[in-house]
């Protein structure tokens, strides 16, 4: 505090280095008047000692002379601001720019209100500013955080400004509550407080999703080297068999070294099924080798049991050595115990005394039982040794030649049955083979025939399609001629009729036209007809050049499908007075039409 007070010999308040006494308090409190700061209380040490300050901070623009000043860009990798130790107050200073001037706020207020920082936060808003403050001088006072990459300024005071790193964001937090004034104007456009908060851009949050993939995909690239690290090897591949690779695979047998090795080959060769007539000789001495190597292993199993015996034997020494020295211990505290060395003791020293020998003689006697314990398992052992010798000893030298040569015939034996089942297995697979393909022939035989039968089934169902078909055109083809037939019927019945009531047809020539005779007009059957006649009358009145029969007809059809156009002819023949037909068109283009002419025959009545 001292320190900090001999220091305040002046303050700088532009490069013309106009300066005050800080002892004057009453020209210090109207200078904090005049700007509308209250006074700042400068107390306390540094913030930060100047060797972690920005290296192109002008320690020179400092409010105080004769002492390092605090630096308000504090440099550093976290991404949040250091903690401020309790206990201790944040003393800000002012900062001179070229073109402004920034004032503290008042210490004594509460720190200015933050949202949330978004992840990937390199984005600012700095509210509160100047209103004729300009993007230049916007620059001048963040450029001292770090580097601006981009700066977007509103209309309305206020602006974003975006730096290339995530740490210079808290350099640029720490400046809000700072009042800025333009150059040494008091005018109220002139200044403005500070608000600098965290934003959240699209680009900053861009920027650190690639980077979190970035990093996840190296956490998976990592990962994945560790677990190939760490994965055991790949087996071997198995070789196929051959007589060349047998040979071998019986002296890897043979070898101690190599013989778990050349025991995986031989039981993947089993399971292949690669024994065969051929090669059951060689896989039977691969077998005789497998089985002399159990004579090795029980070699090895009897050394280590021997050495498992020279370890006990061994072990029960030194146990004995430690029984005998804990038995000179307890010796001793019952030495110590007696009248004449006891009284000489204080009672602490005997309660020691006492406690030790009755830890001793316990540990004594739990080692006693374990030798004992081992004595009479060794005990045991030697009884059941000597009752399975016992028989051995008593068999004479005859019995166990004998033995021997009843071992070696029934080893004999056993390969023979063995080269018996494997010749029975070879007779055997060839009847199933043979068996197989005969089951092969029959089916193929069978598949043939089905084929063939499905074959004619597909013709035969072709052929019935086509004679329905023919069927039905021959039906469509009777219906007709039966519809002609009873037309037919129809026109002689009215023939015959008009014959008999005297009626005839005339034939008129005109010159060089002929024009055919009209029969007489016979009078309506149906209701039908009559309904008929009066939708052609008024169809061919509307159409006064006429219409072909073919028209009439897909007209006349709408309104009865079963209508066709012979019937309609047939009608329009037999109204001679209502219906003419004439022939319009010349040569290819020559066509028949039907007109109405009933009114002509009206009129001529009529004259």
């Amino acid at each position: 505090m001292a320190a900090g007070t001999e220091g305040l010999e002046g303050i700088v308040m532009s490069p013309s280095q106009i300066s005050m006494n800080v002892t004057d308090t009453t020209a210090w409190a109207t200078a904090m008047n005049n700007l509308g700061i209250a006074p700042v209380r400068l107390t306390g040490p540094p913030l930060v000692s100047d060797p972690i300050c920005v290296p192109a901070f002008d320690h020179g623009l400092g409010l105080m002379t004769g002492m390092a000043p605090v630096n308000p860009m504090m440099t550093g990798i976290s991404l949040l601001r250091p903690p401020v130790p309790p206990g201790l107050s944040v003393v800000k200073e002012i900062i001179h720019c070229t073109s402004c001037t920034l004032f503290p706020a008042n210490p004594n207020l509460p720190p200015p209100a933050t949202r949330d920082r978004p992840p990937g936060c390199k984005t600012v808003f700095v509210g509160g500013l100047p209103e004729n403050a300009g993007e230049d001088e916007i620059r001048e006072v963040f450029e001292q955080c770090g580097e601006i990459t981009a700066i977007r300024k509103s209309k309305k005071n206020f602006c974003h400004i975006r730096f290339a790193e995530e740490f210079m964001v808290d350099k640029a937090i720490y400046l809000s509550g700072y009042r800025m004034r333009l150059g040494s104007s008091t005018d109220k456009k002139d200044t403005g407080r500070l608000h600098v908060d965290f934003a959240q851009a699209r680009d900053d949050l861009y920027e650190w999703e690639c980077k979190q993939r970035m990093f996840a995909r190296e956490e998976r690239h990592r990962r994945m080297l560790e677990d190939e690290h760490l994965r055991p090897p790949s087996p071997a591949p198995i070789v196929h068999y051959s007589e060349h690779e047998a040979s071998l695979m019986a002296e890897k047998l043979k070898d101690e070294s190599k013989f778990s090795e050349a025991i995986s080959v031989l039981l993947a060769w089993f399971e292949r099924g690669e024994v065969t007539r051929r090669s059951a000789n060689n896989f039977y001495s691969m077998i005789q080798s497998a089985n002399s190597h159990s004579r090795r292993l029980m070699s090895e199993k009897a050394a280590h049991e021997q050495e498992m015996e020279d370890a006990k034997e061994r072990f029960k020494n030194a146990l004995a050595r430690i029984l005998t020295g804990f038995e000179q211990i307890v010796a001793v505290f019952k030495a110590a115990s007696k009248q004449k060395a006891w009284d000489h003791f204080s009672k602490a020293q005997r309660k020691n005394i006492e406690i030790w020998r009755k830890q001793a003689e316990e540990i004594r006697n739990v080692h006693s039982e374990e030798l004992m314990g081992i004595r009479r398992e060794e005990e045991m052992e030697m009884s059941d040794d000597d009752y399975e010798e016992s028989p051995n000893k008593l068999a004479p030298l005859e019995e166990s030649a004998l033995a021997a040569q009843a071992r070696a015939l029934k080893e004999e034996n056993d390969s023979l049955r063995w080269q018996l089942d494997a010749y029975r297995n070879e007779v055997e697979l060839l009847k199933q083979e043979q068996g197989m393909f005969q089951r092969m022939d029959e089916s193929h035989t069978k598949e043939q025939q089905l084929q063939f039968q499905q074959q004619a089934m597909q013709g035969m169902q072709q052929q019935l399609l086509t004679l329905q078909e023919e069927c039905r055109k021959k039906e469509l083809e009777l219906e007709k001629m039966k519809e002609e037939n009873s037309q037919v019927q129809a026109l002689l019945a009215t023939l015959k009729e008009k014959e008999m009531n005297g009626f005839t047809l005339s034939v008129s020539t005109q010159g060089s036209q002929t024009s055919e005779g009209c029969p007489a007009s016979r009078p309506l059957k149906s209701e039908k007809e009559a309904l008929l006649v009066g939708i052609i009358s008024t169809f061919l009145h509307v159409h006064p050049f006429g219409a072909n029969i073919e028209y009439l007809w897909s007209y006349l059809q709408r309104l009865d499908a079963k209508i066709s156009s012979g019937e309609i002819e047939m009608l329009l023949s037999q109204l001679p007075h209502m219906f003419k037909q004439e022939f319009t068109g010349v040569g290819a283009t020559l066509e028949k039409r039907w007109k109405f002419c009933a009114f002509e025959g009206i009129k001529t009545v009529s004259q």
